[in-house]
């Protein structure tokens, strides 16, 4: 990855990763499907300036979608779940 910005698409804003930032330092995010752990962390420490305990990772595959008679793939997206240090925190609003 060339930038740290190619790695971190977008945070994911759900039920169950909202109650997960609420009761720990855990932020789900969108990444690139090619990234590994060590990049997401370097991605999330260099962009939101916070210090980085853990990276879990989740490879979501594709879905079947029909339209008519037509049957393709959606596309592959990859998880990160990532867990910050205490006093760390990230707004995602």
């Amino acid at each position: 990855m060339n930038n740290y910005r190619d790695v971190i698409k977008a945070p994911i804003i759900t039920e169950k990763s909202a109650t997960l930032s609420e009761n720990g330092n855990i932020i789900t995010l969108s990444v690139d499907p090619k990234a590994n752990k060590t990049q997401i962390k370097q991605a999330v420490e260099k962009i939101f300036n916070v210090k980085v305990e853990k990276v879990n990772t989740v490879n979501v595959k594709p879905k079947t979608k029909r339209v008519g008679r037509y049957t393709g793939l959606t596309n592959r997206k990859k998880k990160a779940i990532v867990k910050l240090k205490e006093g760390s925190s990230i707004e995602l609003n």
